[in-house]
């Protein structure tokens, strides 16, 4: 395993990714700040271990999810090891990154947080929530370690240095890059900065195999047959396939999208002030979308 080294960072982008709508398909979150150690759990988990990270109490505020993405399962699904170095593209507001940051720091890996490209033109709500991230998750060493930055976009250079992850994770972004027309090069990129034998993990809202696939997946969901495809065409070689988080109550036919549901629980179209006349009851009910999970990986 490599030693970790210093932040390293991709050129500065020219141009932005997607419009202000399709940035916020990444969850939105806030930029709260820690400088102080997190308080001992002498009676929780032993400290470093995933248990420890997915039960801290820095996620307080977002555990309630952990019932509809079930964290530790999915993570040690994809192989999750301490020492490994993890690329995660779009992070967004960093819903994995504390429990990845603080895993990866205690266990003496690194962890990679290719976010938006930025720049000149860039997104605003991209732009916001880049600097909520950072802010969050680089100014407290002691928990989340070093966390290193860098960018994927329609012209961004490498995510990582080539062939030196162990892991790459594409956490419901997918659907966002088949918006921007850059889906191609996400696997593309994901595989370059992956070692022989290093895990591509993938979770993504799944669309039906009986529906017609939208290329640019403007309802947010997608085939598990076109993510395989789109594995294959990289180079990735198909390894398993989980039901972790599979909801069997999700119908994929909601006025709004994936975003009809919780978390987003849009009551009008996005752009669109909020209808309070909108009966959510049944989308509540339903919970959160209907997910494929995949693990692949690059051949030795």
């Amino acid at each position: 395993m490599a030693e970790r080294t210093q932040a390293w960072r991709s050129p500065a982008s020219r141009r932005s990714v997607l419009s202000g709508g399709a940035a916020l398909l990444v969850l939105a979150g806030c930029s709260r700040e820690k400088t102080a150690e997190p308080p001992p759990q002498p009676d929780g988990p032993p400290k470093g271990s995933l248990e420890w990270a997915v039960e801290g109490p820095w996620r307080a505020q977002d555990r309630v999810r952990d019932v509809w993405r079930h964290p530790m399962e999915t993570l040690r699904f994809f192989g999750l090891q301490p020492r490994m170095a993890v690329v995660e593209f779009w992070p967004g507001s960093g819903w994995w990154t504390e429990i990845l940051a603080p895993y990866l720091a205690e266990g003496g890996g690194r962890y990679i947080a290719a976010g938006f490209q930025t720049g000149p033109g860039a997104d605003p709500a991209q732009t916001q929530l880049t600097a909520a991230f950072q802010r969050r998750f680089t100014n407290d060493r002691r928990l989340y370690g070093e966390v290193e930055l860098s960018e994927f976009g329609p012209t961004s250079g490498p995510v990582a240095p080539a062939g030196t992850a162990d892991m790459v994770l594409f956490m419901r972004n997918i659907h966002a890059w088949m918006a921007a027309g850059i889906a191609e090069k996400a696997f593309a990129d994901a595989y370059a900065a992956l070692r022989p034998g290093g895990v591509l993990g993938i979770e993504q809202h799944r669309l039906g195999p009986d529906k017609d696939q939208d290329p640019t997946a403007a309802n947010g969901y997608v085939q598990e047959a076109f993510v395989r495809q789109l594995a294959a065409e990289a180079g990735f070689v198909f390894v398993a396939a989980s039901e972790i988080n599979a909801n069997e109550r999700d119908t994929k036919d909601h006025p709004f999208g994936v975003e009809t549901l919780p978390p987003m629980g849009l009551t009008a179209p996005r752009g669109s002030p909020p209808d309070p006349t909108f009966d959510r009851s049944k989308y509540d009910e339903i919970g959160e979308s209907d997910r494929m999970t995949l693990r692949f990986r690059k051949p030795e």
